[in-house]
């Protein structure tokens, strides 16, 4: 029983266990200094000791498959920009090959980290397949075919990616690209692609790009539409606020880090659209597995017949993956990826002898592959009947993640340990799809936001003095979870209270050095970061570039533009636009109506407001933002007839979204 409650949770019960059975304490080595921070407590060095007891780490097979294949590293250890900017660095992360235990990380995600130092080029099979690891958050898997490489995944910028093709061309020899592969839509995984290719060679036919169904809707739609939020709380999920070290960031579970270069993107030539579907690519014989509603929206894995080689995309890596991630994105489906391994497992998991994906490391031998995918099968599978088997009894949202566990049996198996998503937000993500938000009860239907909420519980509790002391106690105690809940109550009712907000970010500290999800690890020493110094600058979201502007259409980009319009200034509008792009034959009508712009393909008016006709080419430039599209005809690219001054109004009434809002009060 209480190695169960170690392996399952952060409260009470588990500390108590922990402090009984711990025969040492290992304190932090001063030489690692965290000058506004604190180090762990004795209740999470506790549990750390307790959890490198428990955990099966004399398993050491995952070592041994990381380190397979390696031919070289790159001569440094940092990728520059031409400008000199550091775009990545993997010797921030030294201090894991230290060979030391740090009790401000959970031993397990230690583990994963150091896993996860993987540097260079390596080869997967013979004269085949070669993998680029730990030059930014993915893998760049190279296949070689009759006359060049298959790319599959590059990488999230055009410097990691370009240094990655440039290992390649050193150590192999230099072949042309012939073909890309995005295995979805995620931008760690196309965002390179200028970094390996032109967008002329694609044009000219000498590349193929090959994406599943439905890409090109879901990467824009993820990364522009909700793109200023999502990049705000990226910098949380993923660390990027806070330094790396032993109590910073430490891993992303699926890769160290994002790079910090600049991304692109190209649109498919091919777009695989049944469930399964065989190409021959430069002479190689791939049979595309499409696996919507997983890890992304659009996403496919692909078999190797001739080779026995299974590429799993993002579907099966090193770790349970987000249902709900906390960047923000739409909620995935446990029990669709869970049958999707299946259909994998049964279709070629049987004769598979190599799996190989865009993160982490690959996997040789049938059994060990079988059992890889049957442990990932089980754990969606578990999450989604088993966050559904309590919800059916009466669970809610707001009570699952302290409900559901993890079976024991899974929890000895490293491949679906919880180092990106974790039982905490998963669960409450599967009942969010099925039954949404809202708990039932009326009172949490249409809350008060907790600005206007906490002053009354803080007058409630007798004032800022008597929660101050109480939770210095319960910090004192270890009782971190329950500090919190009345700390945030009075960090918001009182947003300049410098008092309550360092004592909050020693408890998000805590927690965060205590939980095994990069993921959530992140976000809590990151917070605790911005309570005590302010939320740092950010630079302005990875936005809109020029091959991704190539790529997005017409209609994403209006859709785009309606999400900067306030409503409250434009409720008084009503006007109509015809816009028509005569390079791609394509017309729309643009509807400003209650407040909300809307757009259409296809069609036109017969008296609108203004008739606007511009070559795509042309628009463009308005697109990336370098000229409004009044500057664009002012300039005499493209005509006007009508009343021109509607645009002068939509412009007063778009907003140019704030990259670094503020999240936690008094961060600003």
């Amino acid at each position: 029983m209480c190695v169960k409650s170690i392996l399952i949770g952060l409260g009470k019960s588990a500390l108590a266990c922990l402090l009984g059975i711990a025969a040492s304490v290992n304190l932090f080595a001063q030489d690692h200094f965290n000058p506004k921070g604190t180090g762990p407590s004795t209740y999470t060095a506790a549990l750390q000791a307790g959890l490198r007891a428990s955990l099966p780490f004399e398993d050491e097979q995952d070592f041994e498959e990381s380190r397979r294949g390696f031919i070289a590293a790159p001569a440094s250890r940092q990728i520059l920009a031409a400008n000199g900017a550091v775009v990545w660095d993997m010797s921030r992360y030294d201090f894991l090959l230290e060979g030391r235990e740090f009790d401000t990380i959970h031993p397990s995600l230690q583990r994963q980290a150091t896993l996860n130092m993987n540097f260079g080029l390596y080869e997967v099979v013979r004269d085949f397949i070669y993998q680029v690891r730990g030059l930014d958050l993915a893998n760049m898997t190279l296949v070689r075919g009759n006359s060049g490489w298959i790319i599959f995944d590059v990488l999230l910028t055009t410097q990691t990616a370009a240094a990655a093709l440039a290992l390649v061309n050193e150590h192999l020899g230099e072949l042309p690209v012939r073909a890309v592969v995005y295995s979805h839509s995620h931008a760690d995984h196309y965002g390179g692609i200028l970094g390996v290719t032109s967008e002329a060679a694609v044009n000219a036919g000498d590349v193929q790009i090959i994406a599943p169904t439905g890409f090109m809707h879901e990467a824009i739609s993820e990364s522009v539409y909700a793109g200023n939020a999502m990049s705000r709380r990226a910098a949380l999920q993923y660390g990027r606020v806070i330094p790396s070290s032993p109590f910073g960031q430490v891993d992303s579970a699926i890769g160290k880090a994002l790079a910090a270069g600049t991304s692109g993107l190209v649109a498919p030539t091919l777009l695989i659209e049944a469930a399964f579907e065989e190409h021959v690519i430069d002479g190689v014989r791939i049979v595309f597995q499409n696996t919507p509603g997983t890890e992304a929206p659009a996403e496919m894995n692909a078999w190797f017949p001739d080779q026995k080689v299974f590429w799993a995309a993002e579907n099966i890596t090193a770790t349970v993956h987000n249902i709900y991630t906390l960047r923000g994105a739409l909620v995935r489906d446990a029990l669709q990826w869970s049958k999707q391994i299946n259909e994998a497992l049964y279709r070629y998991g049987q004769e598979a002898e190599v799996m190989v994906a865009s993160h982490n490391w690959p996997r040789w031998g049938n059994d060990r592959i079988q059992q890889v995918m049957r442990t990932q099968r089980d754990a969606y599978a578990n999450l989604n009947n088993q966050v559904l088997f309590h919800a059916n009894q009466g669970v809610t949202i707001n009570e699952i993640h302290n409900e559901y566990q993890v079976p024991v049996s899974l929890q000895q198996e490293w491949s679906m340990r919880q180092y990106h998503g974790s039982e905490f937000h998963n669960s409450r993500a599967v009942i969010n799809r099925y039954l949404g938000f809202w708990d039932g009860n009326p009172a949490t239907l249409a809350p008060l936001s907790p600005s206007e909420s906490a002053p009354l519980f803080v007058e409630m509790m007798e004032g800022a003095d008597v929660i101050m002391q109480r939770a210095t106690a319960l910090y004192d105690a270890g009782d971190y979870r329950l500090a919190m809940e009345i700390l945030n109550k009075l960090v918001y009712a009182e947003p300049s209270n410098s008092s309550a907000k360092d004592l909050l970010a020693a408890v998000f500290e805590q927690l965060g050095y205590q939980y095994e999800s990069s993921s959530m690890r992140n976000v809590f020493l990151a917070s605790a970061q911005e309570l005590r110094s302010g939320a740092a600058a950010m630079g302005a979201a990875r936005g809109t570039t020029p091959s991704s502007a190539r790529a997005m259409t017409t209609s994403q980009w209006w859709d785009a533009i309606a999400i900067r319009v306030d409503s409250k200034l434009a409720d008084s509008m009503n006007y109509t636009i015809n816009f028509s792009t005569p390079d791609t034959n394509q017309n729309f009508i643009v509807e400003m109506s209650h407040g909300t712009l809307s757009n259409i393909e296809g069609f036109l008016l017969p008296n609108p407001d203004v008739t606007i006709s511009m070559n795509r080419i042309d628009l463009n430039t308005v697109i990336i933002g370098d000229r409004t599209l009044a500057e664009q005809l002012r300039s005499g690219i493209g005509t006007a007839q009508g009343n021109v001054a509607v645009l002068e109004q939509l412009a007063g009434v778009l907003v140019d979204f704030d990259p670094g809002f503020e999240i936690m009060p008094g961060t600003k």
